[in-house]
């Protein structure tokens, strides 16, 4: 059975003001796609916890980031017309609109909570099996290709269980 598609994002924070820093995905046929995202000059929210989680710095951002125009182009080239699935809607769905808004462009995808794949029995075992999967990979800090990784495969392992 084909894995469908799954992104994450790292963000500068939660809540209000917070925006995009990392955009990465797995497409279904596993390949990796991972960019960070310089801060459009209105984007000052910073809070350190979430820095600490995710340990991505403001300075990492001004050099290596790429504008959120080419971030929104490269996410519809690699998604367009499909179903992406995200483990945290609430919070991603916000940070995506932040970026294609500041791209003045619109996603070419659809974006869906993961929980739209998982039975209520799955559900209850989701979390614990996410952290297996993150501890045999060997995952310590959250960037965003290897967490939608992560999903991907849990999202199999449960599947087929």
């Amino acid at each position: 059975m084909a894995l469908p598609a799954f992104i994450d994002i790292e963000a500068s924070g939660f809540g209000r003001g917070s925006y995009p820093i990392e955009v990465g995905l797995v497409d279904a046929e596993g390949g990796l796609f991972c960019s960070l995202v310089q801060p459009e000059g209105d984007w000052t929210h910073w809070d350190e916890q979430a820095a600490a989680l995710h340990g991505i710095g403001r300075t990492l951002l001004s050099s290596h980031g790429r504008p959120a125009a080419w971030v929104a182009e490269q996410l519809n080239l690699r998604l367009q017309g499909q179903t992406v699935y995200c483990d945290g809607w609430a919070q991603d769905y916000p940070w995506l609109a932040r970026l294609f808004d500041a791209a003045e462009r619109s996603p070419a995808f659809r974006l869906e909570d993961l929980r739209k794949l998982l039975s209520e029995e799955q559900a209850l075992h989701w979390h614990a099996l996410v952290t297996q999967v993150r501890d045999e990979l060997s995952i310590g800090r959250h960037r965003a290709s290897s967490d939608a990784k992560v999903l991907q495969i849990a999202l199999a392992r449960i599947q087929s269980a």
